[in-house]
C-alpha cells in the first residue's frame, strides 16, 4: 500500500467522476420520462452525450499539451458541473441535448486527464495493484450511485445538484494531495482507416457493443419503467447488468489467450443473443426474472469490447497499439451515438418487448460477421501475440496504456 498511497487522490477522483457519470446516465432517462419526454427524445439526449464524448476523445490530448493537466481538469470539471445544474433550471429536450453534448466533451476530457495523470505516476511495481483498485472503484462507485435515485427521488433538483457536487468535489483530492503536474502526454494519432485495415472484426465488434450497450445504459431505465419496475428495482436492474459484466471478464480473457480469440468472441456473442432473447420472451414483467436475465446479459455482452480490443491488438504491428486503442474507442462512440436513438424509437413504437430483441439482432449480425472473418484469415498463434487479454474500461485511450506496462506497449 505504500506504493499505492501517492496514487490514492487520483483514484478517489476517478471514483467520484465514474459514480457521478453513471448516476447521470440513469437519472436523465428516468427524469426525462417523468417530464413527459418520449423515448425517442430520451434516446436523442443520450446520443448527444456520445457525440460529445467522441469529440472529447479526439481533442483532449491537444488541451493537455497546451494548458496542462491541472487547468484542463479544472476547466472541464467546472463546465460539466455547470451544465448539470443548468439542466435542472431549463426542462427542455433540445436544451438537455446540448447540455449532454457538452457534458460528453467534458467527461471524456476528465477521464483522459486523470488516467493520463495516473499513467505518469504508476510504476511497473504497482501497476497491477493500481489497475485492480481502479476496477473495484469503477464497479463500486457506479453500483452505489444507482441507489442515489430512489433515495433522493426523481423530481426536483436534488440529483442534478448531487452530480454537480460530485464533479466539483473531484477537484479536491488532486488539489490537496498532488502539487505536481505531469509532463503532457504524446499526441494520440487517429487513423480510422488504418484501424479498419488492422482488424475489421475488432471495429465491427466495438461498434456493435456501442449499439447494444449504450442503448442499455441510456434506455434500460425506460425499459424497466415500461414493464412496471419501481425506482429501486430499476437501480438494481441497472446495477445487475454492470456487475454481471465483471463475472466472466477474466475467465473469457484467459480462454481467449489460449485459443483462437475469435472462437471465444463468437461464443460470447451467442451468449449475448440467448440472454437477450430470454429477456424478450421469457422474463416477462417479473422483476426477479429480469434482474437475473440482465445479470447474465451483462456477463456475456460487456466483455466483448475488451475481447475485440485484444483481437485487434493481436494483428497490430510495433507502434500501432495506441493507434488501435484510440481508434476502437472512437468507433465504439459512433455505435454508442446511434444505439440509443434506434433502441428508443423501437421501444416507443413497439413497446418494451422489442428492446432486447434489438440487442439480440445486433449481436446476431456480429456473430455472422465473426464467422465470415474466421474463414478469411488465420488466427495469430497464442505464442506470437504481442499482449494478453486486458479488461478495459471505455473511459479513455489512456486507460488502455495504463493496462499495458510501458515496456510492453509496443513490443511484438
Amino acid at each position: 500500500m505504500s506504493q499505492i498511497r501517492p496514487l490514492i487522490p487520483l483514484l478517489v477522483t476517478a471514483g467520484i467522476l465514474i459514480g457521478g457519470n453513471g448516476l447521470q446516465g440513469t437519472y436523465i432517462a428516468l427524469r426525462g420520462s417523468y417530464e413527459g419526454f418520449s423515448p425517442s427524445l430520451i434516446g436523442m439526449i443520450g446520443a448527444g452525450y456520445s457525440v460529445g464524448f467522441a469529440i472529447g476523445c479526439i481533442y483532449v490530448t491537444r488541451l493537455l499539451r497546451e494548458i496542462g493537466h491541472i487547468r484542463t481538469f479544472s476547466a472541464m470539471a467546472a463546465i460539466g458541473a455547470s451544465c448539470s445544474l443548468a439542466m435542472s433550471l431549463i426542462i427542455d429536450p433540445t436544451f438537455w441535448f446540448l447540455m449532454r453534448f457538452v457534458i460528453g466533451i467534458a467527461v471524456a476530457s476528465l477521464f483522459a486527464t486523470v488516467e493520463s495523470w495516473i499513467n505518469a505516476k504508476v510504476t511497473n511495481a504497482n501497476r497491477a495493484r493500481t489497475l485492480s483498485i481502479y476496477r473495484l472503484v469503477d464497479l463500486g462507485s457506479v453500483t452505489a450511485a444507482q441507489y442515489m435515485i430512489p433515495l433522493a427521488g426523481i423530481e426536483g433538483t436534488v440529483i442534478f445538484s448531487i452530480i454537480a457536487i460530485a464533479m466539483t468535489l473531484s477537484l479536491v483530492p488532486i488539489s490537496l494531495a498532488d502539487r505536481s503536474s505531469p509532463t503532457p502526454p504524446e499526441a494520440i494519432r487517429f487513423d480510422l482507416k488504418a484501424v479498419w485495415r488492422i482488424s475489421p472484426l475488432a471495429v465491427v465488434g466495438v461498434v456493435c457493443v456501442g449499439l447494444a450497450m449504450a442503448a442499455f445504459r441510456n434506455i434500460g431505465p425506460i425499459y424497466g419503467e415500461a414493464i412496471g419496475m419501481s425506482i429501486t428495482s430499476i437501480a438494481t436492474f441497472m446495477s445487475a447488468g454492470i456487475i454481471g459484466g465483471v463475472v466472466l471478464q477474466y475467465p473469457l480473457g484467459v480462454y481467449s489467450d489460449r485459443l483462437d480469440r475469435r472462437t471465444v468472441i463468437l461464443w460470447t456473442t451467442i451468449g449475448s443473443i440467448i440472454t437477450g432473447a430470454y429477456l424478450s420472451f421469457g422474463a416477462g414483467t417479473s422483476e426477479t426474472a429480469n434482474i437475473i436475465g440482465v445479470f447474465l446479459f451483462g456477463a456475456f455482452s460487456m466483455p466483448l469490447y475488451s475481447l475485440c480490443s485484444a483481437h485487434g491488438n493481436d494483428y497490430a504491428k510495433d507502434g500501432e497499439h495506441a493507434l488501435v486503442s484510440a481508434g476502437l474507442l472512437f468507433y465504439w462512440s459512433v455505435g454508442a451515438t446511434v444505439g440509443p436513438l434506434l433502441a428508443s424509437l423501437l421501444l416507443e413504437y413497439y413497446g418494451p418487448d422489442v428492446f432486447f430483441i434489438y440487442t439480440s439482432f445486433i449481436f446476431a449480425g456480429f456473430a455472422v460477421f465473426t464467422l465470415r472473418r474466421m474463414g478469411t484469415r488465420p488466427p495469430v498463434p497464442p505464442d506470437e501475440r504481442p499482449r494478453r487479454f486486458r479488461a478495459l474500461l471505455r473511459t479513455s485511450a489512456y486507460f488502455n496504456k495504463l493496462a499495458a506496462p510501458p515496456d510492453k506497449e509496443d513490443r511484438r
